[in-house]
């Protein structure tokens, strides 16, 4: 269990995406990648995952939001055995004791070898949705993030398996690397993309 009340999203967040990986197991991928995407429309992002501490009080969008966290950082992860891994000794290492957010999010990171605080920064501390914004210019796509935390540089996947790299500065990749599917990203990213 978590030492303080704002650190409910560790029990609700790590819940809720137990309900898609059983999904997963009994309709397989695809359907829990529509299941977790389709929770998205129950966000209302009014305050942040982590309530305040030191007065009993929860954040806010602990079940869905976080599940889609959780889900965005599988993708980033891109290696289902580790995530299940880290997903199981969570469990196992932290067995009957009280934790904290710095600690999930350290083990999250060190098991995985990404360091995810800034991801963690974005989706638990704030209510602002990533924002990848981008521009055609002509042979060239120029992209960069938006709506972050400063530092936020979180990898994501096009819908044709390219990986990118945004961070706060325009980077660029040329259109004929895009091939038929273009400038469109992986659904499973819980993030905004938008055209300027």
């Amino acid at each position: 269990t978590t030492k303080d009340l704002a650190d409910m999203w560790v029990h609700e967040s790590f819940t809720t995406y137990s309900e898609a990986l059983f999904v997963q197991c009994r309709h397989g991928l695809q359907a829990t990648d529509e299941y977790v995407i389709g929770q998205r429309r129950n966000i209302i992002n009014r305050q942040p995952m982590i309530g305040p501490y030191g007065v009993n009080k929860e954040g806010d969008d602990i079940y869905d939001k976080g599940a889609n966290m959780i889900h965005t950082i599988r993708q980033v992860i891109n290696n289902d055995r580790l995530f299940k891994d880290i997903l199981r000794g969570l469990n196992k290492d932290f067995y009957h004791q009280t934790v904290s957010t710095r600690q999930i999010e350290n083990y999250i990171s060190k098991k995985s070898k990404i360091d995810f605080s800034k991801v963690f920064d974005q989706y638990l501390r704030t209510v602002n949705i990533p924002t990848l914004v981008y521009k055609n210019t002509g042979n060239h796509i120029q992209y960069k993030w938006s709506n972050c935390v400063i530092g936020f540089t979180m990898p994501v996947r096009l819908k044709n398996n390219i990986w990118i790299y945004p961070s706060e500065s325009f980077k660029t990749i040329s259109t004929d690397k895009l091939g038929n599917s273009g400038f469109e990203v992986d659904k499973n990213f819980y993030i905004l993309s938008k055209e300027i």
